[in-house]
């Protein structure tokens, strides 16, 4: 499987996560698993500004020349996106929220009925299905914890992926893996 991590931590310091996201990607690779990861705060990610260029004037290319579509290439040629987080403020980091949004242009601005909802038609056959990794924080809870899936459950419907797992950071690497192996 091509698995891609994109690695949200914003604070170099956070040397735990960014570890633990290596033990990870290092303990996939070990079970054959092709992994590329993204250190989001390495990389020239613009905001979205929402100008819609990347639907309407040039369908498919964003305005911006940064690092994204080194990400767009990515996401497309995977099996399974990672998007991994500390939990700040009850949400992910506004570094993968950043890179998050900025996937608009793999999608079509043309919309689909699918189950009675109004979702976007995909620009390409494939889509990888997500998973997410957080790290739980002393002011975070399992609310958080359920409604930053839910959220990322709803966005998949319109990549027509699934949102795989779950997983926190106090899980142990092998277990989280093993569990990856299996899907």
């Amino acid at each position: 499987m091509n698995v891609l991590i994109l690695n949200g931590n914003p604070d170099a310091g956070n040397g735990d996560f960014d570890r633990y996201i290596q033990s990870l990607a290092k303990g996939l690779t070990g079970k054959r698993h092709t992994v590329q990861t993204h250190i989001l705060r390495e990389m020239d990610i613009r905001y979205c500004i929402g100008c819609w260029n990347c639907w309407f004037k040039t369908p498919g290319i964003c305005r911006y020349d940064d690092a994204m579509p080194a990400i767009y290439k990515s996401v497309v040629a995977s099996s399974l996106v990672i998007f991994a987080s500390p939990i700040i403020m009850g949400f992910v980091s506004s570094l993968l929220k950043r890179a998050n949004e900025r996937l608009i242009p793999l999608l079509h601005p043309y919309v689909d009925l699918v189950n009675g909802e109004s979702h976007h038609r995909g620009r390409y056959k494939h889509y990888p299905d997500w998973g997410l990794v957080l790290q739980k924080g002393s002011d975070a809870d399992d609310e958080d914890i359920h409604i930053i899936s839910d959220i990322y459950r709803r966005e998949t419907l319109n990549f027509r992926a699934s949102l795989r797992f779950t997983f926190l950071t106090d899980q142990p690497v092998r277990e989280v893996c093993d569990a990856i192996d299996a899907l």
